[in-house]
């Protein structure tokens, strides 16, 4: 048996475990996570507060709430929640802010709280003019009474990392573990400008309202970067780092109400996507047959491993389906076809030339090759550029797109190029030109 062969055969073992692994029990550690529109899910009702936020701050502080929170319940942008600021009128003709979070398949409300995770809150606070000069009576204050709040805030920060501090800007002690805080464009000039005009005075930072480092302005600090010194022990610096890149809030929110959340589709539309695609498979997959004969049986072979793989992913990563993801894959079942079309195409050109059928099928492989690849790296393209500027569902939509183009170049040619040659023999007749031909005729 040639390497060829074997390799063919393990690649198909490979399928059918996979077989077993899409099709195992939900309750499976790797089960389908569904979307709100076909599962429902958890709705948490949080409202900010922007009593110490600038009138014309809080705008631009919702909207980097909400990404924030966003950011940190989707990292992968494949968990497609709903994440919505919305103004509620309360008594006295006033109203007040709300975050709105919908969690698709989590039905435990604690759960759900958990999902969302720690998000700090980071303030930079300044000390305020006129303070008593007794330590006794300040000791009696609480940092409202002593500190200011500056609309310097998590907002503005780029990233946290993990350093040791070496005693010089805002840092305590030297040497002890620190985190450093790099600001954005914005946070830079009002960190320098914060410095520069209360050289002198504590600039304290706050976590969750809580003085967590009270280190004095020694000069101005133009570079935009800021020292956490607040005696942490590595592992609580590891942690501080983790989370504010993940997101630290620019306004305190306070969780106000929570309910669970139905479907908006159901297991109707489950069915009906799942009945439209295995009929889909099954239309791809008569043309092939009847059309390419033996090479369209080996398509419908690595078509299959390609479902099966995309299946998988949906498992592993985890993707949450909706009746849009089911509708892309669907729809990328047909896509994966075109490559196959391109290199059987290109092989019975060469066969029609009248080359030996091993070399006729080497040659359509590469001359397909260059307009398969140059087809899917522009699709590769689209999907990079709605993954970075799309919104959550968009996101979950470009990264399926892209994993399925990936999966088809190594399913539609590497894997369809071993079949071909594990069943190709050495020896060409009749049979072999009938079998590799194309069409309804001879």
């Amino acid at each position: 048996m040639t390497a060829k062969r074997i390799t063919a055969l393990i690649i198909v073992a490979l399928g059918v475990g996979l077989g077993f692994f899409v099709y195992s029990s939900e309750s499976s550690r790797f089960s389908y996570k569904l979307g709100l529109d076909l599962n429902g899910g958890t709705q948490l009702v949080y409202k900010a507060d922007i009593s110490k936020i600038s009138e014309a701050s809080v705008d631009d502080s919702l909207v980097a709430l909400r990404d924030v929170i966003e950011r940190r319940i989707n990292v992968f942008g494949v968990s497609e929640p709903l994440v919505q600021l919305e103004e509620g009128s309360i008594v006295g003709g006033s109203s007040e802010k709300r975050l709105i979070v919908e969690l698709p398949g989590v039905t435990d409300i604690e759960k759900a709280i958990d999902v969302l995770g720690k998000t700090p809150l980071l303030e930079f606070r300044l000390q305020k003019d006129n303070l008593p000069t007794s330590e006794e009576e300040i000791a009696k204050l609480k940092p409202e009474d002593v500190f200011t709040s500056t609309d310097l805030t998590g907002r503005l920060l780029q990233r946290a990392e993990l350093q040791f501090s070496n005693g010089g800007g805002l840092s305590s002690a030297p040497g002890e573990t620190a985190v450093l805080l790099v600001f954005n464009t914005e946070g830079k000039e009002l960190f320098a400008k914060i410095t520069r005009e209360n050289v002198g005075k504590l600039l304290a930072i706050f976590l969750d309202g809580e003085p967590i480092s009270t280190p004095v302005i020694r000069e101005e600090i133009k570079d935009g970067n800021a020292v956490i010194s607040g005696g942490f022990t590595l592992q609580e610096s590891r942690e501080l780092v983790r989370n504010l890149n993940l997101g630290a809030l620019p306004v305190p929110i306070e969780l106000v109400g929570s309910q669970v959340v139905g479907a908006t589709l159901g297991q109707d539309a489950i069915n009906a996507g799942v009945k439209a695609g295995i009929v889909g498979f099954a239309l791809v997959a008569l043309f092939l047959l009847v059309w390419y004969r033996l090479p369209g049986f080996l398509a419908v072979l690595s078509l299959a491993l390609y479902v099966l793989i995309m299946l998988s992913l949906f498992k592993l990563i985890p993707v949450t389906v909706t009746a849009a993801a089911i509708a892309g894959l669907i729809m990328s079942i047909g896509m994966a076809v075109d490559a196959n079309v391109l290199v059987f195409e290109r092989m019975n050109e060469e066969l029609k030339a009248g080359k030996e059928l091993k070399d006729a099928i080497a040659e359509g492989f590469a001359r397909a090759w260059t307009s398969v690849r140059d087809s899917n790296i522009s699709n590769i393209i689209t999907a990079s550029i709605l993954f970075w500027f799309g919104t959550s569902l968009i996101k979950g939509f470009a990264l399926v797109l892209m994993l399925g183009v990936i999966v088809n170049l190594c399913t539609a040619i590497f894997i369809n190029k071993i079949f071909m040659f594990a069943v190709t023999s050495s020896r060409q007749g009749s049979l072999s030109r009938f079998l590799f031909g194309k069409g309804l005729g001879r």
